[in-house]
Formats: structure tokens, sequence, C-alpha cells
């Protein structure tokens, strides 16, 4: 049975899971509305210690510790969604977690979340379950080439996963993602990339932000704009999916749905690529081009607090400053309009987000 979750007063203490720059942000918007924020993960360098009032050291195994952690905390949610779903409900058997761990349970696993996303009516990329090398072969006749091969979990960031060409061997590509269980997806000719970040209250209120055009370089995002250059009809189809899938999971906090805009009859179709359980990258232009920012609102909604109304005031693009570009970060100083992110990670590797910058381009429109 769900725990009772208390509205909280502005005197209370917000637990996060993950140390990461999400967590850091959550824990900036926190602050900014009275909460106390502690920090629990297991590298000793996580870059959102810097900003919170209390941290804990330890792995997300360790009982002892989350069992003090717990009780250090009026209510608790998670900065990224691959925590140890059995992490999550041991917490959760002490504190209210939020957004619920039932939701990691769909969203870890990529075959569930096609499953679950297809039996709400929303359409996705054709797929396939793979749990050898033989269902790879007959997978790829159904799907064609060229297709996506992904790990059913623990993928992110272009990791756990490879396309598969004319000229691909099934056996290496099966190889190369580690023999684990897998999906393959069918390649999608899209026009576009957007993404809609929502939030829902614990009221079941439902507000979504702008819909963001997405690019990314290397499998990373590099470059989100907001608006996106769609049509009325796609947006509103798009935030209509986002709502519909946060109503499904009864959510609780903020989430981001990935699409593919494709053109199908001399329009266009939306189709889900994934859910992620969180604030997400490609919302970080609220921070700084909204009335609220993701992570505002995500602090609302677990704290028993109204939703805002978002209104974006400008059209903005958000850059992600990845490994070695964040050493050029004096040259955005200078660049008008720009607000600078540095997120405080101490080793700089090819392939780390250690900023970002958020250029306001102009008003709304």
């Amino acid at each position: 049975m769900s725990l009772p979750v208390p509205v909280l007063k502005p005197d209370a203490t917000i637990g996060i899971i993950g140390g990461g720059q999400l967590g850091r942000m959550l824990a900036l918007a926190a602050a900014r509305l009275g909460f106390r924020c502690h920090v629990f993960a297991p590298s000793p360098d996580s870059c959102a210690f810097d900003v919170v009032h209390r941290v804990t050291i330890a792995d997300y195994t360790d009982t002892a510790a989350l069992d003090r952690f717990a009780t250090d905390v009026d209510v608790i949610t998670y900065e990224f969604e691959n925590i140890p779903a059995e992490t999550a409900m041991f917490l959760s058997a002490r504190k209210p977690v939020l957004p619920d761990p039932v939701v990691l349970a769909t969203t870890q696993d990529r075959l569930v979340e096609k499953n679950f996303i297809q039996k709400l009516g929303i359409p996705t990329a054709p797929f396939v379950e793979v749990s050898s090398p033989d269902a790879l072969k007959s997978a790829l006749e159904a799907v064609g080439r060229p297709a996506v091969l992904k790990t059913r979990r623990f993928g992110y960031d272009g990791k756990g996963q490879i396309t598969i060409r004319n000229g691909t061997y099934p056996s290496a590509a099966w190889r190369e993602i580690g023999g684990q269980p897998a999906i393959l997806e069918g390649f999608v000719k899209f026009d576009r990339e957007i993404s809609v970040v929502a939030a829902r209250g614990r009221d079941g209120s439902v507000a979504c932000f702008d819909v963001t055009e997405n690019q990314h370089r290397d499998h990373i995002l590099k470059t989100s704009r907001a608006p996106a250059a769609v049509s009325p009809t796609v947006a509103a189809r798009a935030r209509e999916i986002a709502e519909s899938i946060a109503t499904a999971f009864d959510y609780v906090g903020v989430l981001a749905v990935e699409m593919f805009v494709v053109s199908k009859g001399g329009g266009h179709e939306v189709l889900v690529n994934e859910i992620a359980p969180r604030v997400h990258n490609s919302g970080h232009w609220t921070i700084d081009g909204c009335s609220v920012s993701q992570f505002e609102q995500h602090i609302r909604a677990v704290a028993g607090w109204p939703l805002a109304q978002p209104i974006r005031h400008s059209s903005v693009e958000m850059t992600n400053l990845i490994g070695s570009e964040v050493d050029d970060y004096a040259a955005w100083l200078a660049v008008p309009g720009v607000a600078l992110h540095l997120y405080g990670k101490g080793q700089t590797r090819p392939g780390r987000k250690m900023g970002h910058v958020t250029r306001v381009l102009s008003g709304p429109k």
C-alpha cells in the first residue's frame, strides 16, 4: 500500500537519488522555493553535492545507508531512470517516492515501454523482440534494413545500440551490444525530432511546455530549439500524446516524451521514440526562456504544490557543451542573450555533458 504523501512546507527536505547535473538543477530550483535537499549518490565527486544541504555517499544497494537517507527526508524523487528498481521499492516502503517506482519498471525496459505506448493507441517505429542471434536474423527479415538494434535495458546517449545496414553482419551486431536481450527497431525516416516536457501534479492536472525541436550529434543531444518548427496540428498532437502517457502512468512530476515527426499522406504523423520519467536535457531551455522551469515544476509536483502555467517568453536555443567544448566557456560570455550553465564536473572526457548555454533569440512566436 502506498504511503500517504504530505503537502510539503517550504522548510521540508526533499531527497534526490542521483548526483548528476539534473539533480543539481533540481536542488537549485528547490532552494528557490525554500526547500532543503539531501542527495544520495555513490560517487564522491557528484556535481549535485556542491549545492545541497546534505549528502549520502553510498552504493544504491546499501540498505543501511538508504534507511538513514529515508529517515532524513520528507519525500524522495530521482534524477535519472536507471537506478535499481529494488532501491526505489526499498525506499518507497519508508517514504513516498515520486514518480511512483512502478513507472521505472516500464521505462527501464524498452520492450515493455514500447508495448505500453502501443496499448495506449500511440504509434511507434516498428519493433521486434530479439533474444538471440537467430531471433535477430528473423527480426531483420520482418523489419528490414536499415534498423537499430537496442538493448532492452540501460541505454542512453547512444549507448547499448547499433545501426544495422546493408553489409552489417547480424552476428557482429549481436556481439556489439554484448549479446543482451534487445529489440530491433525499424529505421524511421523522420522530418524532425521533437520532444514534449510535461508536468503532472498530484491532483491530475497536466501542464506541457512548448514543443521542442532537437538535433543530435553522435547520438547525444546537441541542440534544442523552442518552439519547434511544426504546424499547430502536430504540436497539439505531440502535447496530447505526452498528456495521455502521464495520465496513464498516474504520474507525479516531470517527464519527457521524445518523438519523430514523419510525413504521411500529404500530412504528418507523430511517432513516440521513448519516454524519460524525469526532467530532461531537451527542457533545459525552460530555465531561461519560460516563466517556470521544468525543474521548478517537478519540485512543485512532488511537494504537492500547484503547477505553474508555463509561458514561454522568448524563442530560445539550448546548446550542450560536450567534452572539451566546455573549455571555450569564456567565449559564450560575450555573446548577447546567452545564459551559461556549467555543471561543476571535475573531469572532462569525450561525450560527457559538461554544461549548456541557452540563447534568447527573440520574443515569443
